[in-house]
Parts: C-alpha cells; structure tokens; sequence
C-alpha cells in the first residue's frame, strides 16, 4: 500500500477521517460512542489534540483536529488504537477494525475552517438520518449552538469567532451559516483538495510546498508528492483558461501567457513559439494581465477561478 502524505507542523489544522474496515459500522450501540468521545477527551488531555468540530457516523468519523504540538500520528495511534482496543474486547474478535490508516488532509484553517464545519455538521443530514443538525447527537452540532454545555476538550471558539465576538450572537449566526444549506445540494469543500493532501489557496500550498515538502519531492513511495510538484502543461493550462472565459479570445489569449509563465515551468521562447510571437510580446502581454489584475476584481476572481480548475486537474493526476 503506498504511503499517504502526512504533512506535519506546529498548529497544523486537519480534516481527519476514519473508516470501517470493509464499510463495516465501528460504532454500534451508544455506549460505543461515549466511549470514542472518551479517547478524544484523553487525547486532548495526554497529547495536546485541539478538536473542533466531529461527527459519528455508524461506519465513519470525521474530526476538525489541530495539533499544537505537531503529534498527529501519536494522536491518531491513541484514538483508533484505544478504541479499537475497546471494541474488540467488548465484542470477543480480533484483528483490524478500521480500514487502513487514517486519512488527513492539512487545511487552510482561515479559508475553509466554516466551511469544513458546516459540511461535517450536515453529514446526518445527506445520510437522511435527521432532518436538522440539531437532531443528531453524536456531532458537536448542539454544542456550537448553545443547545448543551460543551465538554471542556471541544473548542469551538475558533470557528465561532468568525462570526460574532459575543458567543451567544456568534451561536446564532452559526446556526444561521448552516442551515443555509439545509434545502440545497451543497459541493463539498473537499472537492478542491490537491494531491490527496492539502486544503488551500495557491499561496498556502505553496507556502506548505515550500516549508515542508521539498526536501520529501523525490520519495517515489508517496505519490501525491508527485500531483503536488507536477506542473501543468500549456494543454492543461490553455483548456483551463477556455473552460473559464469564453467572449473575449483577446483577453483569453493575454490570460494563457500569463498563466503559463506563472505555473508551466516552460521557457519564455517556448511559450512564445507557442503563439507565434516573440519573446517579449509574451512579456508584456504577461504584464499587462498582472496590473489588470490588481486593479480589476472581476479578473481577479476570474483569474482564481481558473487557478482552481487547475488545481483540481492536478489532483486527479
């Protein structure tokens, strides 16, 4: 089995999921619950784990985990271990309980913290378990709206904060934020995951890219360093730019040579043989983009949109 990417730091923020062995439910009565609840009690208290935000489902989990202290394969090993320790026990069988190792994904906690909540929170809601949020017990969901007294490992000021500084109006507008998409059919935040392991803006993940990963690039046991580091070709770029903008060839054009000296690692010659042009028409034409971009909002967000698609391209690969 190939190795997943563990990126980890100091404050690193993770969307942690867990999965039955063979689909199979991990949890199957109530007690089976409060006593996992117990193991993210003692992982905050032994190894510094910071939760956000959960979800039980009867064959999964899902956690909103921070890890100040940079431990998070200690963490997880005392979750799933203890519990299936538990469970095992309790039911007289032995070996694997959940299927393979964990998966985590390192999260831009600014930009997708609200969402990656919400999105936990509605899991009984696309499971046609409830019909609001509120009726499930096994998610931290009444605890951010004020409906229970919240054990003392969960933090969710964090979140709230960005919605009120008074956490009884935070509560509310909360609730608000995810009830919002209680009749709607919501894309999943983790669509825009790249190489199976970050959650970001392109300034994040270079940033991750750049500070953590660039001494692993040549590990050819973890292939999402692989999708991470490729770049995409002019092909990839130029079906990009077409999905995006599609009245204005003038302006699509001027895009394409801009965002291929951003991200193809190819030579400026080459992009310019590409078009027909020379050298310096690329260049120009690259920094006129760039200004347009910082004065024009609507190219900005048209610019990222582009950047998004790419990244989801990279993904896949």
């Amino acid at each position: 089995m190939a190795r997943p990417l563990r990126i980890i730091y100091p404050g690193a923020f993770y969307h942690v999921t867990s999965r039955g062995n063979e689909r199979k439910n991990i949890f199957k009565s109530k007690k089976d619950r409060e006593q996992f609840l117990e193991y993210l009690a003692s992982a905050y208290l032994r190894y510094d784990a910071v939760i956000h935000t959960y979800c039980l489902m009867d064959n999964h989990y899902h956690l909103l985990l921070e890890t100040p202290s940079a431990n998070l394969s200690q963490i997880m090993r005392h979750i799933n271990g203890a519990y299936t320790t538990y469970f095992n026990i309790k039911r007289k069988r032995a070996g694997h309980l959940f299927q393979g190792r964990f998966k985590a994904i390192l999260v831009d906690k600014d930009a997708y913290a609200k969402e990656l909540s919400r999105y936990i929170h509605l899991n009984p809601i696309r499971a046609k378990i409830v019909e609001v949020p509120e009726e499930y017990e096994w998610s931290s969901y009444q605890y951010y709206i004020g409906l229970k007294k919240s054990p003392v490992w969960l933090k969710k000021d964090f979140i709230l904060g960005y919605f009120e500084s008074k956490i009884k109006k935070a509560s509310s507008e909360y609730e608000k934020f995810v009830k919002r998409l209680l009749k709607k059919k919501d894309e999943s935040p983790l669509a825009q995951v790249v190489g199976s392991a970050i959650l970001g803006g392109n300034e994040f993940i270079d940033f991750i890219k750049n500070n953590y990963l660039f001494e692993k690039k040549k590990n050819k046991d973890i292939p999402a360093l692989k999708s991470l580091f490729q770049k995409p070709g002019l092909g990839e770029i130029f079906d990009a730019v077409d999905m995006v903008i599609h009245m204005d060839p003038a302006l699509a054009r001027n895009v394409k040579m801009y965002l291929a000296r951003q991200y193809s690692g190819k030579s400026l010659k080459d992009i310019a043989q590409y078009f027909n042009i020379g050298d310096s028409g690329v260049s120009q034409a690259s920094r006129r983009i760039s200004m347009k971009i910082r004065e024009d909002k609507n190219l900005k967000k048209t610019i990222e949109q582009i950047e998004v698609k790419l990244s989801l391209s990279r993904m896949k690969t």
